[in-house]
């Protein structure tokens, strides 16, 4: 599946890369509200998302004063 198509930035997540902006789209997340409604298991287990990704949204999540699900 291309992700030419998918936007390098979703709403006020970081910039993690086209597959995982991908997952989280087709996942319904589009904020880091909402990836904090998530664990890291649940993130870990979209396809396109890996354990770069899912640590620099940690960050992001940290910078925000929020925190996985988990």
């Amino acid at each position: 599946m291309s992700t030419r198509h998918v936007p390098a930035q979703i709403g006020d997540l970081p910039p993690i890369g086209r597959p995982a902006n991908s997952a989280l789209l087709e996942a319904g997340i589009t904020t880091l509200a909402h990836v904090a409604s998530h664990s890291r298991r649940d993130l870990l287990a979209l396809h396109g998302v890996g354990p770069k990704a899912v640590g620099i949204l940690a960050a992001a999540l940290s910078e925000h004063g929020l925190a996985f699900a988990d």
